[in-house]
């Protein structure tokens, strides 16, 4: 697969919030290196709805049928990779991800994940997570992303505004995946 990388250098990407009652699925990436939700780059010529179903299918088993679609962030959402992240061997140079987030809810009676469908599985372990943990979970330099696809998406899983509260350390968290004004203008 060859990436689908923008003029700027951000790879197109999907991201998946999968949710089953008020919880969400995350997944520890293979080796013990975090927690993260399902995510991944698009294909040439899929759409961002098409390659989360594909990656969704890829990274822990789970087929289009046993989940219905609530929707998705309205628009794309960016994070830059930190430099000792970058690949400079490889051209186009990705500087980061732009993704899409969908929102999906598990419509399946029965609970089957299966991390085997690559040579390279992404995660090696699983759990049910409370809808905001996972902020706290992922690596930082993807917080500010998985802070606004939450806050987004929440008025989607949670419909009459019963998102569940901010948690004690939301502000900490949150504000340590910022940089200042000044080093993200650069």
């Amino acid at each position: 697969m060859s990436d689908v990388i923008d003029p700027d250098g951000f790879r197109a990407n999907v991201g998946i919030v999968l949710m089953q009652g008020a919880s969400v699925f995350l997944g520890r990436r293979t080796g013990g290196r975090g927690w993260q939700f399902p995510q991944g780059g698009m294909r040439e010529g899929e759409t961002p709805e098409e390659a989360a179903y594909r990656e969704l299918a890829e990274e822990i088993g789970v087929e289009r049928e046993s989940v219905e679609l609530l929707g998705s962030t309205a628009a794309w959402l960016r994070y830059r990779l930190p430099p000792r992240y970058l690949r400079r061997n490889q051209h186009p140079l990705c500087v980061g991800q732009r993704q899409r987030w969908f929102l999906l809810r598990f419509a399946a009676q029965e609970v089957k994940f299966d991390f085997r469908r690559t040579a390279q599985p992404e995660f090696d372990r699983w759990r049910w997570a409370p809808w905001w943990d996972p902020v706290r979970e992922v690596i930082f330099f993807k917080r500010p992303v998985y802070a606004s696809a939450l806050t987004e998406l929440a008025a989607l899983a949670f419909p009459a505004g019963r998102s569940p509260p901010l948690p004690d350390w939301w502000d900490k968290v949150t504000a340590a995946g910022r940089r200042p004004a000044a080093a993200a203008s650069r």
